[in-house]
């Protein structure tokens, strides 16, 4: 008898939709059969493909795994036309769903699921106020009686009003449940009166500031799979945070310190999203961010999902970028001219020292060198010098296009003759290895490259154009020249 019920108890267990462990999510799409369905989930600002069920000829599927639940979050039920979808909060083991297919938001039944009851119940509401409210707005738009307009302003503020306290109460009547921890991220911080009526014309920015993460659970990694997280951290960053390196990597470093531990799931995020966007970045100066976060997180051992090829790759492209930052001193130049002249680029005395890197072979440098010279000549008597550098070993072409082109400001160049005999060369004092290494060491990937230096050789500007040059200049005067009234006005 004992065989016979284990054998059936193994039969069971291998029929469609029956799970005696781990997790099971059921569905029944009415108007759905004989297909496969996937399964994605929300991870920050993207949503991945997460699982795949067959759909039988009833429409039912299920979704089961031997864990005790999948990691939680907001996921999609992609239906096969690929357009329409049922969103499920995952934050239980098990629960049942059926809905028709024609109408998916409408039509859900759910069984043995608080969180999804919730979240329904609060879409449905929102469904049929955010319609109402944007038709309110478009009609306001159009109408052109002042009266007609005051009134239905009215109508929009009640309807906004309607909205934000049923939210409220919403986050309040359902605080144990994961969804309502969602919907409260979205709850902007109230600023209040008395700040609103403070004499600092910066306090509530500074208010809000301080406060922007109240209503945010950094330490919940179910949050990472929700639509509501990527988008509060990116606004943050983008339209919060003052947009200069410091201040973005100093709000980097606040909100991986709100997530509470270095192995979460958010503290990962946030580090990897902030390096990454700022490594590419491509507005100047902006990779100053890469370098703080290498310099915070990874340098420091604090990044534990990288391997060693990774972290080998990051430390390159850390150690490249940290010598060319905006503000720091430029490493100095000591090469020869044509004429075999050696010149150190710290010899320079000019309130602007302009950097370019170029090959006489170069198509593109053909075109911008003449265009440098013409620029040199316009301001050499107004505090400009330049410093060329050839990437040409062999500096018979160079001599030859400085001559075509009379080009006359300051060019130098290694040689071959240099190279081979750099210990040299260096011992005797008459360069320095960084300098025969400046291929590398500026990290010349392609040419030309221009870089402009102030009086003490610090960088102001790098990789720009030659017609970018004066107004950087000219910005750059009218910033020293305010913070030299600033400063007087202080003393």
């Amino acid at each position: 008898m004992r065989s016979t019920i284990t054998l059936a108890l193994f039969v069971i267990s291998l029929l469609p939709g029956f799970s005696q462990d781990g997790y099971s999510y059921k569905f029944k799409i009415n108007g759905l059969a004989d297909t496969t369905i996937k399964m994605a989930n929300f991870y920050g600002a993207r949503q991945y493909y997460n699982d795949t069920a067959y759909v039988n000829s009833k429409g039912e599927f299920e979704f089961t795994g031997k864990e005790e639940m999948k990691p939680g979050g907001i996921y999609s039920v992609i239906m096969p036309d690929k357009k329409s979808y049922l969103q499920v909060v995952i934050a239980e083991n098990s629960f049942y769903i059926e809905a028709d297919k024609d109408d998916l938001m409408n039509s859900v039944k759910i069984k043995n699921s608080p969180e999804n009851e919730a979240f329904y119940e609060y879409m449905r509401k929102m469904n049929s106020l955010q319609p109402k409210l944007q038709q309110l707005a478009e009609q306001k738009q159009q109408e052109t009686s002042k009266k007609k307009k005051k009134k239905l302003q009215e109508q929009i503020d009640e309807t906004a009003d309607e909205l934000k306290s049923f939210r409220d109460d919403f986050v309040t009547n359902n605080k144990d449940l994961f969804i309502a921890k969602v919907m409260k991220a979205s709850i902007e911080p109230k600023v209040p009166e008395e700040v609103k009526n403070s004499s600092d014309s910066t306090a509530q920015y500074k208010y809000y500031k301080k406060h922007y993460f109240d209503n945010i659970d950094m330490t919940d990694d179910r949050m990472l799979r929700t639509p509501i997280l990527h988008q509060k951290l990116d606004y943050y960053l983008q339209k919060v945070v003052p947009q200069i390196p410091d201040s973005i990597c100093a709000a980097a470093k606040r909100m991986t310190d709100l997530t509470g531990n270095d192995s979460n799931l958010i503290y990962k995020y946030v580090v990897q999203h902030v390096t990454n966007t700022y490594e590419k970045s491509k507005i100047m100066g902006m990779d100053g961010v890469f370098v703080c976060m290498a310099e915070q997180y990874y340098m420091k051992g604090k990044a534990f999902w990288i391997d060693s090829t990774q972290y080998a790759e990051l430390e390159e492209s850390y150690t490249k970028r940290r010598r060319q930052i905006i503000g720091v001193t430029a490493e100095n130049i000591i090469l020869p001219d044509t004429g075999g002249t050696w010149h150190s680029m710290y010899d320079i005395k000019a309130p602007y020292t302009v950097l370019v890197f170029w090959d006489p072979n170069c198509g593109h440098c053909k075109k911008e060198l003449p265009k440098l010279q013409k620029f040199y000549e316009e301001h050499k008597d107004n505090g400009v010098e330049m410093f060329g550098v050839s990437t040409e070993l062999k500096n018979g072409d160079l001599k030859k296009f400085l001559d075509k082109k009379n080009i006359t400001f300051l060019n130098v160049s290694d040689t071959p003759e240099i190279n081979e005999n750099a210990v040299k060369y260096i011992r005797s004092g008459k360069t320095t290895l960084n300098s025969l290494n400046f291929r590398d060491y500026w990290d010349i990937f392609s040419t030309p490259q221009i870089f402009l230096l102030d009086e003490n050789k610090e960088i102001i500007a790098k990789r720009i154009t030659s017609e970018q040059l004066p107004d950087i200049i000219n910005s750059h005067r009218e910033n020293e020249s305010i913070n030299i009234k600033a400063k007087g006005q202080t003393r």
